[in-house]
């Protein structure tokens, strides 16, 4: 049944996403990217905060989701000027509460600091797809890392299920091992190769996204085992239940925020 789920899930909101993509204008990507962004930041603050005496300040919760809104437009102005703007009044505003805080609070300085690990690991990644649409054959190329991301986890899942016999990381994620690490890594690059090659019909270039789809593939599994790590400190299962089969948002995308800057990089210097 949870594989049921998974795979409607799946079914549903994959061609909505692609409409998107390809249908759809910057704004459209930006409410995409803008509501992803904030759910994933609100699930990411509960899970950091679940263990502490009190709940997630509200004034650190809107301040991570105003600073979501403008690192997204600021990618839909194309300005790396207004990002960085907005990560330094984020700064800013962060200081004047651990002055408001400070000493009544102690631990006030590991507060600010998991809300700066959740900014630039969730909206500073997400922004970037914005970036990625800009460039020559963007949307192509977003489209290309969603089924490279989901060809690994999908190869890993299977790959481990039948042939799994070495485990990658059992304090972390039990059911994770060797061989299906290995398989999502392999079926990516095959994948990825492919459908390059169908998108943008050129086989050097085909050829040149192989140790493209590597990196990101081996960075999808970091981040999956990053939010992992994340949730198991925090005595979590699933980061949410938004989305039926998968859980959170944060679940979805964990493998996609490692993997986003990985291609945005290889684009802009090597391809």
């Amino acid at each position: 049944m949870q594989h049921l789920k998974r795979w409607l899930t799946a079914i549903i909101l994959g061609p909505l996403v692609l409409w998107i993509l390809i249908e759809g204008n910057q704004v459209l990507l930006a409410v995409l990217v803008t509501i992803v962004a904030v759910a994933a930041v609100d699930e990411y603050l509960r899970i950091v905060f679940r263990h502490d005496d009190k709940p997630v300040p509200n004034v650190l919760k809107l301040l991570s989701y105003a600073v979501s809104l403008v690192l997204v437009l600021a990618a839909c102005r194309g300005s790396w000027q207004i990002s960085f703007l907005a990560l330094a009044l984020n700064l800013l505003a962060l200081s004047i509460f651990v002055l408001a805080q400070f000493p009544s609070n102690p631990r006030v300085f590991d507060t600010i600091a998991k809300q700066l690990l959740g900014i630039v690991y969730i909206p500073v990644s997400l922004s970037l797809l914005i970036f990625l649409k800009e460039l020559d054959g963007g949307r192509l190329w977003i489209i290309w890392l969603l089924i490279v991301i989901f060809v690994n986890d999908t190869g890993a899942f299977y790959t481990g299920t039948f042939l799994g016999r070495h485990k990658l990381a059992p304090n972390i994620s039990p059911n994770k091992t060797i061989e299906g690490s290995m398989g999502g890594i392999l079926a990516s690059m095959v994948v990825g190769f492919i459908f390059s090659r169908l998108f943008f019909g050129d086989f050097n270039l085909a050829l040149l996204t192989l140790p493209c789809s590597l990196m990101m593939a081996v960075a999808g599994q970091i981040g999956d085992l990053f939010e992992s790590a994340m949730k198991r400190a925090s005595d979590v299962k699933d980061s949410g239940r938004i989305l039926p089969g998968h859980g959170g948002m944060l679940d979805r995308i964990d493998g996609l925020l490692l993997a986003i800057p990985v291609l945005y990089v290889y684009l802009v210097f090597v391809i």
